[in-house]
């Protein structure tokens, strides 16, 4: 039944499109219909799945507000079944995203493009939300904009798949790109960020060939998102007046610390992740997520909770509270939280882990400088543009983000300075970003299953 009306529903898109003149405003139009139903597709699923995350990630801090001993159960349980659900449905959907999305970019060719299902599809989709929802309820340290990433990716893929044989050819390649871009606008509500991240980070395409897809398509889904939630800025104002011109010399420490503890996170989920390679049992496997969430709930319970969560109470703690001081293990929890969750296997973002982190190290340096309590929110934006720029590697990017997130754009300068000093003083711990490394992972783990496959 639902074969035939869809067949119906084609025949009748196509007569109504026959009947009008073949024009360039017709074929314009055409091309243009996927990206901007993606787009508002992407807006939906952004909104519901932030609720959800929100939610979920509520619930954990209530629960361990007031039973904070639940979560030597809790956390263990659901780092085991947030594992499960990907290792059983769709391997292709743990970790963050945005490795599985540039790597379905570099397979999307007539030659290879089957390949890219295992990355990109409504499975994918289904479990990359359960499993990180999950995790967040179990207090991982993980965010959901690397997951927007590659579900906005899936739903623009899906609907080029979708797209009828009269239909005229739009590029796979363009609306993935497009796709993640519009899930990272949609997520932080930066639509320049969006479009610099699709530029610096998904492609070396020149921009020209698909300029006007990936602005409407960015521009839809940021006003869909934006339609429901109303005006919202990730972060806030924090107040950053009056900043003095000696702060540059507080600026430079916080940059190369925070890139350095960026770089050097990301270094270290891939040495783990190399190492457990070599774990090849399942149940071992099953063991080792349930003690990821255990160690973690230890930190948490015994430490600081600070260890928990996505990171985003911490900077707008730091940023729009008088108490701008943080112990000096708060930035080491965020960084073995974040490795911990990512580790297990799991679906998560690292993206507001990584900004957490430098918001954390921020506050902590500007503790050693005589400076104002909207200095010291500077240091911690700062903070956060470094770190971001030491695991991504792309420091317009972060630049791009950490501005539209606070709309202040007078600290424009140091932002640069910032993601300058960062990208330069990283490339000493690894060569390649974090996400490159995981997008060669990923290459040849779709190599060798449909090698397999074929073996078999």
């Amino acid at each position: 039944m639902k074969i035939q009306f869809f067949t119906q529903f084609r025949e009748r898109l196509k007569s109504k499109f026959d009947s009008f003149d073949n024009t360039a405003l017709k074929l314009n139009f055409l091309n243009a219909l996927p990206f901007w139903i993606g787009a508002i597709i992407t807006g939906l699923i952004s909104v519901l799945y932030a609720t959800l995350f929100a939610f979920a990630e509520d619930a954990a801090a209530y629960i361990f507000d007031k039973a904070d001993y639940l979560f030597f159960i809790i956390s263990p349980l659901a780092f085991i079944l947030a594992y499960w659900l990907v290792a059983k449905y769709s391997p292709f959907a743990g970790g963050s995203g945005i490795p599985q999305v540039t790597a379905a970019i570099e397979l999307t060719n007539p030659k290879q493009k089957h390949k890219v299902r295992g990355l990109l599809s409504f499975r994918v989709i289904a479990i990359k939300i359960a499993s990180s929802l999950t995790m967040i309820f179990g207090g991982a340290a993980i965010g959901r904009e690397g997951p927007t990433i590659q579900i906005s990716a899936s739903i623009f893929k899906k609907i080029n798949d979708l797209l009828p044989d009269w239909y005229p050819k739009v590029s796979k390649r363009n609306m993935i790109v497009t796709g993640a871009a519009a899930g990272l606008a949609s997520a932080f509500n930066t639509p320049l960020g969006g479009i610099v991240f699709a530029i610096e980070e998904l492609t070396k395409t020149h921009f020209s060939y698909f300029k006007s897809a990936l602005l409407t398509g960015v521009i839809i889904s940021g006003l869909t998102a934006l339609n429901i939630l109303g005006p919202y800025l990730y972060l806030g104002y924090p107040d950053t007046s009056n900043i003095s011109k000696w702060l540059i010399l507080a600026v430079i420490p916080v940059a190369l610390i925070a890139g350095v503890a960026g770089s050097g996170m990301g270094k270290m989920i891939l040495f783990i992740l190399d190492k457990k390679k070599f774990i090849r049992r399942k149940a071992a496997l099953i063991i080792y997520a349930g003690l990821c969430g255990l160690i973690l709930a230890i930190l948490a319970i015994y430490v600081d909770e600070s260890a928990f969560g996505s990171g985003k109470d911490i900077m707008q703690s730091k940023l729009f509270t008088d108490n701008k001081s943080v112990e000096w293990f708060v930035p080491v929890l965020r960084i073995v939280g974040p490795v911990l969750s990512f580790v297990s296997g799991a679906a998560g973002g690292i993206f507001a882990p990584s900004l957490s982190l430098g918001a954390s190290i921020g506050a902590y340096v500007a503790e050693f400088f005589n400076v104002t309590n909207a200095e010291i929110n500077l240091l911690i934006l700062c903070g956060m543009v470094a770190a971001l720029t030491g695991i991504t590697r792309s420091p317009f990017t972060s630049s791009i983000l950490v501005i539209e997130m606070t709309n202040d754009h007078g600290m424009i300068f140091y932002i640069m300075i910032t993601a300058l000093a960062a990208n330069l003083i990283a490339t000493l711990v690894s060569k390649r970003s974090f996400y490159d490394h995981l997008k060669d992972k990923f290459v040849e783990a779709v190599h060798k299953n449909e090698l397999q496959s074929k073996t078999h």
